[in-house]
């Protein structure tokens, strides 16, 4: 099976271990990587701010990426959720529309295409930590995908997995709305850090970038000592490495 890895620019500016950790896990899950060298953003910024139309451009630019691509995964719902928003953008559009939808049918968030698409839900991890797990808005209320990452976690030997009060809550990231509402937002991610401490975890799990992003830097500026990791790389460890 070959998968061609759309990486996010979260992960390619500031979590570059993540995509490593997404690479060697699907490689050890029999998949054939390749990684499309022209990708950009996938225009979710500028969409989400507004800049509908100036977006489009970058957004044909990614349709014309991954039009060969047999699959398309990347480490993050929040991107995957906005490829799936490609065909409503185009679909007045005889050209664009149809390639629109080919993008979005064959595109999917790590851990729900090794699930749904691999049918595997045991990857064979082991990492000893007591964790909880941070649910994303994009990726559960807008992608919906929100079973595949616990079914995976689930199966990791030696994690010990604490549920997380609210987790439907946003943390308070929201792309550009953590610019523009920073008071706002750093009410969200407080409450949200409290919730996570009163888990008791050492460890907190997410899989969208930036939200581990927004939450990570909230927990090291309140000293508190409760470290921060993508799923890729809590799904990629295991005694023989």
């Amino acid at each position: 099976m070959r998968v061609s890895l759309f990486i996010t620019c979260l992960v390619d500016l500031f979590s570059s271990d993540v995509g490593k950790d997404t690479v060697e896990l699907l490689e050890r899950l029999g998949c054939e990587i390749d990684f499309p060298e022209t990708q950009t953003c996938c225009g979710q910024p500028a969409y989400n701010s507004g800049y509908v139309q100036k977006s489009m451009d970058t957004m044909k630019h990614m349709i014309t990426t991954f039009e060969h691509a047999e699959y398309v995964v990347a480490p993050s719902g929040s991107c995957v959720s906005m490829l799936k928003e490609y065909p409503t953008l185009f679909k007045n559009d005889p050209v664009w529309g149809p390639k629109a939808e080919k993008l979005a049918n064959k595109s999917y968030e790590l851990t729900q295409f090794i699930v749904d698409v691999l049918g595997i839900v045991d990857v064979g991890a082991e990492f000893n930590a007591v964790a909880t797990y941070h649910t994303s808005c994009h990726m559960s209320r807008l992608l919906g995908v929100k079973e595949a990452p616990m079914k995976l976690l689930q199966q990791v030997k030696g994690l010990e997995l604490r549920p997380l009060a609210h987790c439907e809550d946003c943390c308070g990231f929201g792309g550009t709305f953590s610019v523009k509402m920073a008071a706002i937002s750093e009410q969200m991610v407080n409450e949200k850090v409290m919730h996570i401490e009163n888990t008791g975890a050492e460890l907190l799990i997410g899989a969208d970038g930036g939200c581990l992003m927004n939450i990570g830097g909230r927990i090291d500026r309140l000293g508190k000592e409760i470290k921060v990791n993508h799923i890729a790389h809590v799904l990629n460890q295991s005694k023989q490495r």
